[in-house]
């Protein structure tokens, strides 16, 4: 049982599930691109290697952002909504491609936008104890 005195609105854990699942697939394309590099046949296995441990080292940012969200952590709002920025980068690149990637382009741009507008929402940032603009102290 949880002694909270402010429960976790449902827009903050959806925000938290977003994050993880960004951080979910960076470390998993990362581990992907780690084991290519080392066991198959790519044409640079040293970037492919690097390739690896930076997307390891960057799916650590959202999963992190996720488990200060659901423990309705101020900080934890910066780095997700980074995280959410920089993913309309790939997806931004994805639609201007040809193919199935354009589906795949579409699905990264709304995991993106759908993260922001989680944490941009006034329920959660007065969950996570953000004031907001135009606000003083009494």
């Amino acid at each position: 049982m949880s002694t909270d005195p402010t429960p976790r609105p449902a827009r903050l854990t959806a925000a938290a599930a977003v994050s993880g699942l960004e951080g979910l697939a960076l470390v998993g394309y990362g581990v992907y691109m780690l084991v290519m590099g080392l066991l198959g046949t790519p044409e640079s296995p040293t970037q492919a290697e690097m390739g690896g441990l930076t997307l390891i080292a960057l799916g650590a940012l959202p999963l992190a952002a996720a488990r200060g969200l659901l423990g309705q952590r101020s900080w934890s709002r910066g780095p997700a909504m980074i995280t959410h920025l920089m993913a309309l980068i790939p997806a931004w690149t994805l639609l201007r491609s040809s193919g199935g990637l354009i589906p795949l382009g579409m699905v990264v741009a709304a995991v993106a936008v759908t993260g922001l507008v989680l944490l941009v929402n006034p329920t959660t940032t007065q969950a996570l104890g953000i004031r907001g603009p135009g606000t003083r102290d009494a």
